[in-house]
């Protein structure tokens, strides 16, 4: 397997390339070759696996000879055996329509554990016996991603994690699960703006010769293609325990970043019988209008109680837009190129619908994130936090004549403020993290701007062997 570029210039490169590269020398991002596929027989055989066989069953493809199935069975075994669930990702009924998968029984609470726990095992492995030199994280974070990626990397040899969020702009739990990891290679940066600028600042700094010739970087962002192939699993493990692949199965996903929603578009490409995928936004709502009226145009962004989803810049977009459009990447850097320079592109013809043939989307603002939060208290006996009210609201929308899977991304009480706004109760964390408001917190705040934190990471980071 090997991976290119969206925007068809960097170097074509292998699993371990790819995944230690995170974003591409040219500013696109890495993406299979071709799309392996599995046959109707294959996924039937895995509705007897456990959640780690699974994994490898479906990423074996995308790996390559960068591991062993043994090699990789490990590793599986080692990231989901952290999880407070024994499904990992287990499934649970709403009503005779509508489930709940239930994506947060990880160590910190959020979906973004199960591709996050993997993929600090494989920097992990990768590096090992490498010469080139310690490895430099950057990331930028709206909220869960930042300590999801420092839970799997805190502590270990030759990484260094520099996550930036956007200060005031993620709850508290989310906040403090980032910075009361003390470990001495992890380095939080709360910036003076949101995250959009703090996800271009990542990229302007991967795209910058003079910064990243001094530094190997590498990101945790779902830029990183190995994320993205992780969260692949869950959509087949859920959909052959609801029929697959005898009849398709709907999934409803709450998505700023469009990394979880391709992750669903991925599963489609390999064979799994997907009705529909629903892209369901909050007000800040790009991804939404781009999906109906073919207008990704940026504007300002709004916050909400669904910080995950303030997003205005779609970084994952870009794979879809590549892969509907041809896999042409001069013709695809010159449309990126544009959108980032007028913050505004019409899709093509051909994006546009070809998008139209799997993808819908819906927009819902806090009402009907409240109505979806009291609507699964009430009707099936079930607290869930504001980004899956999103999807949830959208799921319960849409006519779709299958299984609607609602993506539950994240634990209740990461977000215990609006969910007692919604239905007069607070969800209480988990034992596991019940101390949380007792830790210490670690931070830096900076401005916004190139200069500052480059100089920040320049100072604290090991450059090149």
């Amino acid at each position: 397997m090997r991976y290119i570029s969206t925007r068809g210039v960097a170097p074509t490169l292998d699993f371990r390339g790819a995944t230690l590269a995170g974003l591409a020398s040219d500013g696109g991002l890495y993406v299979p070759e071709q799309w392996p596929t599995l046959s109707r027989d294959e996924i039937a055989s895995l509705a007897g696996l456990s959640y780690p066989e699974t994994a490898v069953a479906v990423m074996r493809p995308f790996v390559g000879d960068s591991l062993t199935r043994e090699e990789l069975r490990a590793l599986c075994e080692q990231a989901y055996g952290r999880f407070a669930h024994a499904a990992v990702t287990p499934l649970k009924q709403l009503d005779h329509d509508h489930w709940l998968l239930e994506l947060f029984h990880g160590p910190t609470l959020a979906f973004k554990d199960v591709a996050l726990q993997l993929l600090g095992l494989l920097f992990e492995r990768f590096l090992t016996g490498d010469t080139e030199g310690p490895l430099t994280i950057v990331g930028a974070t709206s909220g869960d991603t930042g300590s999801a990626a420092i839970d799997a990397v805190a502590g270990r040899a030759g990484i260094d994690i520099f996550m930036l969020h956007p200060a005031g702009r993620v709850s508290d739990v989310q906040r403090r699960q980032m910075t009361t990891v003390l470990a001495p290679n992890v380095h939080n940066i709360a910036i003076r703006g949101d995250f959009d600028t703090a996800q271009a600042l990542v990229k302007a700094m991967f795209n910058d010769p003079g910064f990243s010739g001094r530094f190997r970087l590498s990101a945790v962002n779902s830029i990183n293609w190995a994320r993205l192939m992780a969260q692949v699993v869950y959509y087949f493990y859920s959909a052959v325990r609801l029929g697959a692949p005898e009849r398709a199965i709907a999934f409803s996903v709450p998505t700023g970043n469009f990394g979880d929603v391709f992750a669903g578009y991925v599963a489609a490409k390999m064979g799994l019988p997907v009705a529909k995928l629903i892209v369901a936004t909050n007000v800040n709502d790009i991804l939404h209008r781009a999906l109906s009226a073919g207008d990704y145009s940026s504007a300002t962004v709004v916050p909400t109680a669904t910080p995950s989803m303030d997003i205005q810049v779609s970084s994952n977009f870009e794979r879809l837009l590549f892969d509907l459009g041809g896999r042409d990447g001069v013709a695809l850097a010159t449309q990126m190129q544009g959108f980032e320079a007028s913050k505004a592109m019409r899709l093509t013809n051909l994006q546009h619908e070809g998008a139209a043939s799997l993808l819908t989307s819906a927009s819902i603002d806090a009402d009907g994130m409240a109505l979806a939060m009291r609507w699964a208290q009430e009707q099936a006996n079930e607290v869930i936090d504001p980004h899956t009210a999103i999807a949830l609201a959208a799921a319960r929308e849409a006519a779709v004549d299958a299984p609607m899977v609602t993506l539950a991304t994240a634990h209740p009480a990461k977000f215990p403020e609006a969910v007692e706004r919604a239905t007069g109760m607070s969800p209480a964390l988990p034992g596991r993290v019940g101390d949380l408001f007792e830790r210490q917190e670690v931070f830096d705040t900076l401005d916004a701007t190139f200069g500052a934190v480059s100089d920040y990471i320049a100072e604290r980071a090991t450059p090149r062997g």
